[in-house]
């Protein structure tokens, strides 16, 4: 009775840990491997058509496998504001009304007063700046280009993720072979971390009950 008591203590303190290990170890966005340019095949001669550059190029990002530079200008504003005022008011009141010379009325009367005042503000900013440096991973006709990439940053108390995919017009990319993020389309940003300073700021699960619409006060 006792070892059986002692095995479940031990299983008790040992599975939270587990726990923690497993969350530490999961990376904090889901990453994609790159597409990789398809292996050109020579017939055995000294020349390479995949490493060709013709007369009048420059070395900007191009073909499947090529990295681009996205310069990350992101900033957003939105503020929106409500009001709204009601109110209503009825008097209702008998005549005399009068059956067999007698008064019936005995003051009856109704009244009604009703109101209602809502005001309401929201605003909201944001803003990421820095670099990240992505891969082609396909070419279409019309000679747009779909990125993909991320950047992974390990520091003392965590990890941080900046992740970008989105389509790049080669008209964009400037002769450095970087582009601004707010130049391509259909992006998708992603900005994540894990860690101490992540936890820090987030808010218990009864926290967020007590903020949630489920909350009825």
């Amino acid at each position: 009775m006792r070892a059986l008591l002692l095995t479940a203590i031990a299983l008790a303190i040992n599975v939270p840990l587990v726990g923690c290990a497993a969350n530490a170890s999961r990376p904090v966005v889901e990453t994609s491997a790159p597409s990789l340019p398809v292996a050109s095949v020579e017939p055995g001669a000294i020349y390479s058509s995949g490493g060709g550059l013709a007369l009048f190029e420059d070395n900007k990002a191009r073909n499947v496998g090529d990295v681009l530079t996205v310069v990350l200008v992101e900033s957003t504003q939105a503020k929106k504001s409500a009001a709204t005022s009601t109110s209503k008011k009825q008097d209702v009141s008998l005549g005399d009304i009068s059956a067999f010379g007698k008064d019936l009325t005995y003051g009856v009367g109704f009244n009604g007063d009703r109101s209602f005042a809502g005001k309401g503000d929201t605003s909201q900013s944001n803003s990421l700046s820095g670099s990240v440096t992505v891969t082609v991973v396909q070419r279409y006709a019309n000679g747009n280009l779909l990125v993909r990439g991320e950047k992974q940053l390990q520091l003392n108390q965590g990890s941080e993720v900046v992740k970008l995919e989105g389509l790049v017009r080669a008209a964009d990319i400037s002769t450095a072979n970087t582009v601004s993020s707010d130049r391509v389309a259909n992006a998708r940003v992603t900005y994540a971390g894990r860690g101490a300073l992540a936890d820090s700021n987030a808010q218990g699960w009864l926290a967020r009950f007590f903020s949630s619409p489920w909350m009825p006060f």
